[in-house]
């Protein structure tokens, strides 16, 4: 498991870690904003009146409403990347994370209006007489790029697991096991049967569903986000100060935290932030496809909003929680994740300043430390060797070894700073924790108190389940367009079959597939939204001349 976890890793680091992916998505966001007048602040008022069904006509053309469309796009992209994933990205970049998803979300509303709009425009009916949507279709009758197509179908099957699927069902698990001590399978078993029963509906009975859990949810992880944040009133405004302090330097050094650095704090703010709102993704599109409609642009508005209500509010929410409660760089007792386990040989003390210079330029990857390999000795679950354990990118305390609910006594084998035996041992102690888990804990820490874990791990069932059920009409959409609806049966079969499995596989190597997988989806759409950009200006042009004097504002929107 180590050793598929550190090649996976090194992929990721090519791809959704390293700055290129960043700079095209951003750069590609931030191109439209400019081309296309800063739509995400323009727009907005209209955005509101269209999805409330001003816009609307009888003989729109479409499977749902604007706002069901709106809500099965939301329970999408409002799932674990709004909890765990947020909770992660300041894990592992510090408070300025929580910057760059900003940024993210706001260059995000535009490629949101953009590639919706264009998908939109190029739908078509499937075999089954529902509306089909989504950037296969406008790669393959607009752009005539089949080939681009069909490897846009293909990434969205692949991160249909990788951001709908295996993250989410593993972050419930995590979660449930964490509040109420339910062992994952049973968790994964029960809830990938209920999976089967709503995906087999299909798209009306999703957006039926997902139209009544989004705002559901939304409320419930409000107030218990707000009671968290006004507990602790007097960390709002410092929170507030170490985001932008922190935003350059990353060397934020309190508790457990050694220090994020720039590139962390960039990198993994965008990419999570993607998780979570996914704009530019292409997913989107294929929700937003099914509302009826009788002007694509107007559907684009709609879906402007999407990362709006996705990452400045709940996102921002979720940040502010673990950075005013302060559990994000305070050490807890938790049960260690073999993929999250280093141990290096020689021990090293995070209160000595040089020693402490060295774990961080270690973990920022800035320079090497020497890896244990050989064997540990333990005597009543006490490691007795010359060695430090690192946990979650933090130095562990008071480690304890055992197998079988009882103290161990005996070898362990390392390998590389990995635990070869690691099925066999279970390591606890206190140590950072990240996702999911992370952003329970800081729940905690209200009027609540320990009550507050349940309305994370509640909040997270209900945002992660519907994130499942979206993808999986994501995939269903892929699998149409590649093998028509003969491939649907057996794509959903597996996506359950994923699912269930997820449910108790290590965190950090499901984050890692996640990772990859949104990259190889987000690409494609990006290298197809820039080759229609004049269409798209000239669509809005044409939009609000002929529109303009529906919304009373003539010359605002022109």
């Amino acid at each position: 498991m180590n050793r598929l976890n550190d090649i996976l890793t090194q992929i990721d680091g090519y791809i959704g870690g390293s700055q290129w992916f960043v700079f095209l998505l951003l750069g590609t966001g931030l191109f439209f904003t400019i081309y296309l007048r800063f739509p995400q602040f323009r727009y907005l008022k209209p955005a509101f009146r269209i999805v409330r069904g001003k816009f609307d006509r009888e003989g729109d053309v479409g499977d749902t409403s604007h706002f069901q469309a709106l809500m099965t796009a939301l329970s999408g992209t409002v799932g674990t990347g709004n909890i765990a994933g947020v909770a992660l990205a300041i894990h592992l970049g510090g408070p300025a994370a929580l910057f760059w998803m900003w940024v993210t979300a706001l260059l995000g509303m535009t490629l949101k209006f953009v590639e919706v709009s264009i998908s939109h425009k190029y739908r078509e009916k499937a075999e089954d007489g529902t509306i089909a949507g989504g950037p296969m279709y406008y790669m393959r009758n607009r752009l005539n790029m089949k080939w681009l197509a069909v490897i846009f179908a293909v990434a969205t099957i692949f991160s249909s697991f990788g951001t709908g699927n295996l993250p989410q069902i593993n972050s419930i698990s995590n979660s449930i096991f964490a509040t109420f001590g339910i062992n994952k399978i049973l968790t994964g078993a029960v809830l990938s049967i209920l999976l089967g029963f709503v995906i087999i509906g299909g798209i009306k009975r999703i957006a039926k569903v997902t139209s009544r859990l989004v705002p559901l949810m939304a409320i419930i992880y409000f107030l218990g986000a707000m009671a968290v944040i006004l507990f602790n009133y007097e960390n709002i405004i410092p929170s507030f100060i170490s985001i932008f302090s922190d935003l350059f330097t990353g060397t934020s050094a309190a508790g457990g935290f050694l220090g994020a650095g720039f590139s962390f704090a960039f990198n993994r703010g965008v990419n999570r932030g993607l998780f979570s709102n996914e704009a530019g993704q292409g997913s989107a599109p294929i929700a937003h496809a099914t509302a009826r409609a009788h002007e694509p642009i107007s559907e684009g508005l709609v879906a402007l909003l999407g990362p709006f209500i996705d990452t400045i509010i709940i996102c921002t929410l979720t940040g502010l929680v673990i950075l005013s409660s302060g559990v994000w760089s305070k050490k807890i007792d938790n049960q260690f994740q073999d993929a999250d386990i280093q141990i290096l040989a020689g021990q090293y003390d995070e209160h000595d300043t040089a020693d402490r210079e060295k774990l961080a330029n270690f973990l920022q990857e800035k320079a090497d430390l020497p890896l244990y390999s050989g064997s540990i000795e333990v005597a009543d679950g006490v490691i007795q060797s010359e060695v430090t354990v690192l946990h979650s990118r933090s130095v562990a305390d008071d480690v304890l070894v055992s197998k079988d609910g009882n103290q161990f006594t005996g070898t362990v084998v390392v390998v590389n700073g990995n635990i070869a035996n690691a099925e066999e041992v279970v390591l606890t102690g206190k140590s950072l924790i990240h996702s999911a888990p992370l952003t329970t804990e800081a729940f905690t820490k209200s009027w609540f108190g320990s009550y507050g874990r349940y309305i994370v791990s509640i909040g997270l069932l209900l945002f992660a389940f519907s994130t499942a059920i979206s993808w999986s009409y994501y995939g269903d959409r892929a699998v149409n367009f590649l093998f028509g609806m003969k491939g649907e049966i057996y794509f959903r079969i597996v996506y359950v079959i994923g699912f269930f499995f997820a449910s108790f596989t290590d965190t950090t190597l499901i984050w890692t597939i996640s990772g990859i997988t949104i990259v190889i989806m987000t690409v494609p759409n990006l290298i197809g939204i820039l080759l229609l950009r004049k269409e798209m200006k000239s669509e809005v042009k044409n939009f609000w001349k002929e529109y303009a004097e529906v919304f009373k504002e003539d010359k605002k929107y022109s």
